[in-house]
């Protein structure tokens, strides 16, 4: 009989962030598809009642929480610590987690501290002959292979976009605080704030609607013999500000920063999407002066609806890897969308 444990931090306001709904989502399926399993719900945070709260009505029979000003903020000996007591009170053998970035750092060291396994970057959720057997993509996208281990406990990290945000009524959840004994490390690292980007200059942004694509077009000159990168970026800002939209890269577009050409400012290699950088799983995408070659196509694979800006008819794009291809000059057709959003 498998002891399923749903594990997520809370945000600063003491919610739940979108993805951990999708793993929330997962980890109920496969309560429901595995015979006899039961679920546990495991919350780490400076506050945990609002979440279990909005997730009460999930089916968990436990909701557990590790709280306290120790565990308001990512720290891997306090955030490992936790997850060690949540696991062992719960007595889990599965526990299925979102692929953050504090978990993506302390949940390895818990699972070896358990001595149990993890997988990362999990993709699909099945049960055979009631066992659980998990999805997880290799070799940038290209293959996709099916695990199963009979090694307990089992560290599920389900990535972004994958399963749908589990929705319920919120309700009063029973709450049980864990006790954790933090050790001696702990008090030589302290947090003493956090530093972050202004919003008009965030341009990733996970949960955004849309993706918006830039290549390396936008840095060539023109029509008119000049460049244009000012005008570019303005472009580019104010579409990204009016949509909320978030900004990704083409390899030869960051790669200009290091050959000595005309850049972007707000463009870095963390915006790369393509066979080289990430995958994201935005439900649209709109490519801009880019050729939609194979190796930058291919991290577009799971965003559901892609369209493509550019002059040439017979790029890449249009050879089935867009759904709709508009053959016109971006420059125009952005300055005409931005006009069109800001009034």
């Amino acid at each position: 009989m498998e002891k399923i444990l749903f594990l997520a931090h809370t945000q600063d306001d003491g919610t739940l962030p979108n993805v951990a709904r999708e793993a929330l989502a997962a980890a109920v399926d496969l309560t429901q598809k595995i015979p006899g399993s039961s679920l546990s719900v495991g919350l780490i945070g400076q506050e945990a009642k609002p979440a279990a709260d909005a997730v009460a009505a999930c089916g968990a029979a436990r909701f557990l929480a590790v709280t306290g000003t120790e565990f308001a903020a990512s720290r891997y000996a306090s955030d490992v610590a936790a997850v060690e007591a949540l696991v062992s009170e719960a007595q889990a053998t599965l526990i299925v987690a979102p692929a953050t970035i504090r978990f993506s750092r302390a949940l390895p060291g818990a699972a070896q501290r358990l001595q149990g396994r993890i997988e990362t970057h999990v993709s699909g959720l099945d049960v055979v002959d009631g066992a659980p057997q998990i999805q997880r993509w290799y070799y940038r996208q290209r293959m996709v292979a099916t695990l199963a281990r009979s090694q307990r406990p089992w560290f599920l990290v389900v990535d972004a976009g994958v399963f749908p945000p589990w929705q319920g009524a919120p309700g009063a959840a029973a709450l049980d605080n864990v006790a954790v004994a933090l050790p001696e490390n702990c008090t030589r690292t302290r947090v003493v704030g956090i530093q972050s980007p202004a919003v008009k200059t965030q341009t990733i942004r996970p949960d955004a609607e849309v993706l918006f694509v830039a290549g390396a077009g936008w840095t060539k000159k023109q029509a008119d013999g000049q460049l244009h990168i000012k005008e570019a970026e303005g472009l580019i800002l104010g579409f990204l500000q009016q949509c909320n939209a978030s900004l990704g890269s083409s390899k030869s577009l960051v790669d200009q920063s290091v050959e000595g050409e005309a850049v972007l400012s707000f463009m870095s290699h963390l915006n790369q999407v393509g066979q080289t950088g990430s995958t994201p799983r935005h439900p649209k995408g709109l490519a801009t002066c880019c050729h939609g070659e194979e190796p930058h196509a291919v991290g577009w694979r799971f965003i559901n609806e892609r369209r493509a800006i550019n002059t040439d008819p017979n790029c890449g794009w249009a050879q089935g890897k867009a759904d709709v291809l508009y053959v016109a000059d971006a420059f125009q057709v952005m300055a005409k969308v931005n006009d069109l959003l800001g009034g």
